[in-house]
Formats: C-alpha cells, sequence, structure tokens
C-alpha cells in the first residue's frame, strides 16, 4: 500500500479533531524551534545534539549555507501539519525527524510546502535539496532521486477503545459491519481478502463504504460499524487523538507490523547530492540506534511504522 501516491490514501480528520490536535502540537513547535544550524535541539523530549563526523561528511554546498532545503506538502496528519491554522508554523512527524537530523548534522532542515506532484519536479531543478512528505519510495520515483528510509506503512485496523468484537487480524472481519473510504487501496484490500473469508467457510465481509474518512469513522464511533480500514498511520493518530486517545485503538497484527500491504517510505534527496544522502543515512540510523526515531514516531501513535534499520533505495518494484 503506498502511503502518499493518492490524496484520498489519509483524508483529512474531522475539523473538530483535527483544530484541538493541531493545539495540542504547540509543544513540538517550541520544542524543534530550537533547531538552528549547528545547535542542539530537543524533539519529542529527547536532547539531539551535533556529531562532528557527519556534518564533516556533508556535500560543501550545504557545510557552506548551513541548510538543507526541505520540501513538504501541508497538510499530511500525521506526517505534516501546521501548528494553528492560518499560521505557517510547523509539525508533524516529518517535521520533527527533520529536526532531529538537522541537529544531527549540525545543519538546519528548512522546510517549505510545495504542492506534492512538484516535489520531485522542484528537487531536479534544484530548488530543493531533499524532501520529507511521507513520500513512497519506488522504482519510479528512485530514477530521479535518491531515498532514506525511515518508515514502512499500509493499511490498518482501527476499533473502537477496549476492542470489544477482539479482532487481531482481517479474518476476523470475515461476517462483519466495516467501514472504509470509498476508492481507496483499503476498499480493493477488503474485497480482495473476500475469497479468503469464503474459503475459510465463513462470510464475507460487509463492506460500508463512504464518501469521507470521517464519515467512516462516525459510523465506527456509534456502533454502526465494528472496525474501520484505513491507512495505518492515519489510524494511529486518529486513535492517539480523537477523545484524548479514549475512543479508539489499532490493531496491531504482529504478521503485518506496519500494515497490510505496506511500503517503504523515505526522504528524497537530490541525485545530485549523494554525499547529502549518505549523511542522512547515517544521521537516521544514529537516531534509530538511541531511541529517538521511535519517541518521535510514538508520539503521533505510530510506532509500530518506524524502521529497525536505515535503508537506501528499499522498493523492489
Amino acid at each position: 500500500m503506498n502511503t502518499r501516491l493518492s490524496r484520498n490514501l489519509i483524508t483529512a480528520l474531522t475539523a473538530a479533531t483535527a483544530l484541538a490536535t493541531l493545539t495540542s502540537c504547540s509543544d513540538s513547535a517550541a520544542e524543534t524551534a530550537k533547531a538552528t544550524g549547528g545547535q542542539p535541539a530537543t524533539v519529542a523530549g529527547v536532547a539531539v545534539t551535533k556529531d562532528a563526523a557527519l556534518h564533516d561528511a556533508l556535500p560543501d554546498t550545504i557545510k557552506k549555507a548551513g541548510t538543507v532545503r526541505v520540501a513538504t506538502d501541508v497538510p499530511y496528519a500525521p506526517f505534516e501539519m501546521f501548528v494553528a491554522e492560518g499560521k505557517p508554523e510547523l509539525t508533524g512527524l516529518d517535521y520533527d525527524l527533520g529536526q532531529a537530523l538537522g541537529a544531527k548534522l549540525g545543519v538546519k532542515f528548512e522546510f517549505t510546502p510545495q504542492k506534492f506532484d512538484g516535489i520531485v519536479p522542484a528537487i531536479q531543478a534544484g530548488k530543493f535539496d531533499a524532501a520529507m512528505s511521507a513520500m513512497t519510495d519506488n522504482k519510479e520515483r528512485q530514477a530521479v532521486v535518491d531515498f532514506v528510509d525511515y518508515s514502512v506503512s499500509g493499511s490498518g485496523i482501527m476499533v473502537v477503545k477496549g476492542n470489544p468484537e477482539r479482532i487481531t487480524t482481517l479474518d476476523d472481519l470475515c461476517a462483519k459491519k466495516v467501514a472504509v473510504q470509498a476508492a481507496t487501496n483499503q476498499l480493493d484490500l477488503l474485497k480482495e481478502h473476500q475469497a479468503k473469508c469464503k474459503a475459510a467457510g465463513k462470510s464475507e465481509i460487509d463492506i460500508q463504504t463512504f464518501p469521507k474518512d470521517s464519515d467512516a469513522q462516525l459510523a465506527l464511533r456509534s456502533g454502526k460499524v465494528v472496525a474501520q480500514v484505513q491507512t495505518k498511520p492515519a489510524a494511529g493518530w486518529t486513535a492517539k487523538t480523537a477523545d484524548g486517545g479514549a475512543a479508539f485503538q489499532v490493531v496491531d497484527d504482529p504478521a503485518a507490523a506496519g500494515g497490510y500491504g505496506a511500503s517503504p517510505n523515505g526522504i528524497a534527496v537530490s541525485k545530485k547530492l549523494p554525499q547529502l544522502s549518505d549523511a542522512i543515512h547515517k544521521a537516521l540510523q544514529a537516531l534509530i540506534d538511541d531511541g529517538t526515531v521511535t519517541k518521535i514516531f510514538d508520539k503521533y501513535g505510530v510506532a509500530s511504522i518506524a524502521v529497525k534499520e536505515a535503508t537506501k533505495n528499499a522498493a523492489v518494484d
């Protein structure tokens, strides 16, 4: 499942929930605002300091500028969001991770909003050095940019808090009413699973489609369905923030830790800057090793999609 191939794969949360959670993220802006070039930063409660060797390994142009120019498409919860509606300050998983990487490398990761379909062309044109925008690593994109992969994500199952139906896998959805947004990969996933329900001698999933993710969420909240299938990052963020975390929970299937049909997501880096992608790769691994990455992902309710080892250009198709 591709996290960021299409806008309709993760839709906006309900307006009330979004405003509440963006306000609660203001501490993120306060923390990461410290992450100017060469200075330590506190991100997700972790103090990150410069690694001199990694800084020295950066391209001369980046060291001279003291800045990595990063493109991002905002908003796209929980990866990139505005701290407050109508204000330019950013927050989100990608933003926090970028500030941690910048502090480790001793440069500033300067984020600039850019429409998603224009990000890769802008990198090719030299407007940006990199992009952090929940971008799926695939072979087509690898032809023009390099990826440093930091997460693997696909589709997830969200249920009401307490999981009264004891749902643990997709198989448990057979013969049950399940909500999903129309025209998404998650709908395709449920349709494809119908054959497995039949093979197990069970009734098919009673798929309930909705025009918006928020409508599907309302059906789950009201008890009209027993589960909702959406991207795992969106499910994790909703479960963490809706009603202060008291409304929903995510089903974590050990056989699909990052979600069903998971694919790698990465930081896209200009092919003209191989030293930058190498330095980011090493800095990311250092942040994985010291636990910073886990804390950043956990802050947004999506710890299960974080990679245990940083990779480059991991997609094989």
